[in-house]
């Protein structure tokens, strides 16, 4: 039983930052995003639900098995890092509309996702390779972000 508690709580942090990014996301992306130049491979908005959930989904599973392999503060750290970051890109580029700034921080998102998964290899590998879609995904997010930044 109490590891189906540490399952639900880790996976239920993920999506507690994106609850909080979607808050800042939902009053932009139908209005002033719509107004930004976008580059010819920004993915169509529909896609971006369905990737984020599954990418959420994954950075849950992996903070439960480091979680029940090794409790450990310095991982727990490192993934709330991310996670803060995770969050706050949203702030930046929707709610402040500070394309900029968010690419600025991105990349620092970018850093504490490649430090949590190399953390996270040396207590449980399945865990850290659980994060490089995450990783993947915000290297694709960061270009993106920076083309919008070029374009406007």
């Amino acid at each position: 039983m109490k590891k189906i508690w540490k399952l639900v709580i880790s996976i239920s942090l993920p999506f507690l930052a994106s609850f909080i990014g979607g808050l800042f996301t939902a009053s932009s992306v139908s209005t002033w995003y719509v107004t930004l130049a976008k580059p010819s491979f920004n993915p169509p908005s529909w896609l971006f639900g369905p990737v984020w959930t599954m990418l959420y989904l994954l950075m849950g599973i992996s903070l439960y098995l480091v979680w029940i392999t090794k409790y450990d503060k310095t991982s727990f750290m490192l993934f709330g890092i991310q996670l803060f970051l995770n969050a706050l890109w949203s702030i930046l580029f929707f709610g402040v509309k500070t394309p900029m700034y968010a690419f600025i921080e991105i990349i620092l998102l970018w850093v504490a996702i490649l430090m949590t998964a190399i953390y996270f290899y040396k207590i449980n590998k399945i865990s850290a390779y659980l994060l490089i879609p995450y990783l993947l995904w915000v290297s694709f997010a960061a270009v993106l972000n920076f083309s919008i930044c070029i374009l406007n």
